[in-house]
């Protein structure tokens, strides 16, 4: 991979187009969910609903990248697909404005989520089409890098609407939305593919290479302790309440989450630089891992320290960027560009089973029994992970 010809720029338009794409689109929904818990309590709906609509939403748009993934392959024109997702996303999230009971912003959050499902892999797909695959790494980062700058911007965005608008302010989303779909639909390009045999869902899966089905063997097992972040939030307050008091330990634990999502964005790119720049794309992938398991033994600590806790949140911020950066461009680098829909799908069903599953093992040894039995358990699931994507043959 170092040997690689550099003739062919990657930081061409389809990759500019996805990755301007993507700032624009998390910019959109990202102010909806930054707005969404107190709009829900305005509308007299606790923390179970918001539970509810965010696990079923997030549930169905995993599984729909499953199905999408498969028939995305099947399709002469994937963009299409692509640009339907995004503007049914954003019309779902607008929809918002119109609700006056919880299961009006469950209908709209769930088929908001179905369109993320539905566009995600066909996005990938013309991505890696259109990137040469020595360069799969920077791409990647790209796209990971804007979408969290999306991320960052949204919650901004939202903080200026509460102060500024009323009732409609779920209506400015459209906004981001749409620019969006115009960049998509106006810079990405749709590179031909070889013809691509029409198989069954289940024999799609079976044809999958073995290197990458052993890949997903790694991602899972990892997966089974990667935790969601917002858990790092809960963290931080409950260390540093006795110190600062309650309303001053939450502030704190928020802008430490900020410090997160600046190092996320950041390592998204640079680790998918660096990966395309060493011999073997899976070291680095390992690498992350690993440095999420010096994060998980980090938080057996239990520590009170803020600086601590600001060098856990920066490393959490990396190891999240690496490990989303070098999931998808090495799946690209394992798959034939003709199975990329189905890899991506399969590699998305496969994290959402782990962050499921996450979750809730973390959450049940934290409640159960103490924070050094969760994030152990989280720390051996880490390197066991990293472990066999060290041992992974990508030519085998």
């Amino acid at each position: 991979m170092a040997d690689a010809p550099q003739e062919q720029s990657w930081l061409n338009r389809t990759v500019l187009g996805v990755g301007l794409t993507s700032l624009f689109s998390d910019w959109s929904h990202e102010t909806a969910t930054a707005i969404l818990p107190a709009f829900l309590a305005a509308i007299g709906a606790g923390p179970a609903w918001l539970g509810a609509i965010e696990g079923i939403a997030d549930g169905l748009s995993s599984f729909t990248k499953l199905a999408a993934g498969h028939y995305t392959d099947r399709l002469k024109r994937r963009k299409p697909l692509a640009v339907f997702g995004y503007a049914f996303t954003a019309f779902a999230t607008a929809s918002f404005a119109f609700a006056t009971h919880t299961y009006h912003v469950l209908f709209g959050r769930v088929a908001a989520w179905l369109g993320r499902g539905l566009r995600s892999p066909a996005k990938k797909a013309l991505l890696a089409a259109d990137v040469p695959p020595h360069a799969y790494g920077r791409a990647f980062g790209f796209e990971r890098l804007m979408d969290t700058v999306g991320a960052i911007a949204g919650p901004l965005t939202a903080l200026w609407l509460l102060e500024a608008t009323g009732h409609s302010y779920f209506l400015w989303t459209l906004l981001p939305g749409f620019v969006a779909v115009a960049i998509f639909w106006l810079l990405v390009r749709e590179r031909p593919i070889a013809t691509r045999p029409q198989r069954s869902f289940f024999l799609g899966l079976k044809a999958l290479p073995p290197p990458f089905r052993r890949l997903l063997v790694g991602v899972g097992v990892f997966g089974a302790g990667d935790f969601s972040h917002t858990m790092l939030i809960l963290y931080a307050a409950r260390t540093l309440t006795p110190g600062h008091g309650a309303t001053r330990a939450a502030s704190i634990a928020v802008g430490l989450y900020t410090l997160h999502n600046v190092f996320y964005a950041g390592s998204a790119y640079l680790s998918g630089w660096l990966s395309d720049h060493v011999p073997n794309r899976k070291s680095v992938l390992a690498a992350g891992y690993a440095l999420a398991g010096v994060t998980a033994l980090l938080l057996c600590t239990g520590t009170h320290s803020l600086w601590l806790l600001a060098i856990i949140f920066i490393l959490a911020g990396l190891y999240v960027g690496t490990e989303e950066a070098l999931e998808d461009s090495l799946s690209a680098e394992l798959v034939p560009k003709g199975q990329h829909g189905m890899a991506f799908g399969t590699l998305a069903a496969v994290n959402a089973v782990g962050d499921f599953l996450s979750s809730l093992l973390v959450g049940f040894l934290w409640s159960a029994f103490n924070v050094q039995t969760a994030f152990t358990t989280s720390a051996v699931l880490f390197f066991a992970g990293a472990l066999l994507i060290f041992r992974l043959r990508p030519h085998s």
